[in-house]
């Protein structure tokens, strides 16, 4: 199994994290279920962008991205060439090193 190490993040995950998560398990999925705290909004449903990541290494091990994740990632608050919706990326056999933005469209118009 694959490990996943979160970058720390001031709010959301102080010191980071590492763990190990199943191939073919949604990259949400993963991280909700150890811990991390990430906004989901739609429900997993690919129409929102609050569960945005950035993925600094591993990214060649994740499946494709498809057309309608890269038309909701055009809205990704500080969107970069290694982003995903975690909702819509599916973890594959390589290791992962994950940066959660310093924030989401939702939690921006909150400040």
């Amino acid at each position: 199994m694959p490990t996943i190490t979160v970058l720390p993040h001031p709010e959301w995950c102080n010191e980071g994290v590492s763990f190990e998560a199943s191939p073919g398990e949604s990259l949400l999925d993963a991280l909700l279920t150890h811990g991390v705290t990430v906004e989901h909004a739609c429900e997993k449903s690919c129409a929102c962008t609050t569960c945005h990541v950035i993925v600094r290494k591993g990214l060649d091990s994740l499946n494709e991205t498809s057309e309608k994740e890269e038309d909701m990632l055009d809205r990704a608050w500080g969107l970069t060439a290694t982003s995903r919706l975690s909702c819509q990326a599916k973890v594959g056999t390589e290791p992962l090193e994950i940066e959660l933005p310093r924030y989401t469209v939702n939690h921006a118009r909150e400040r």
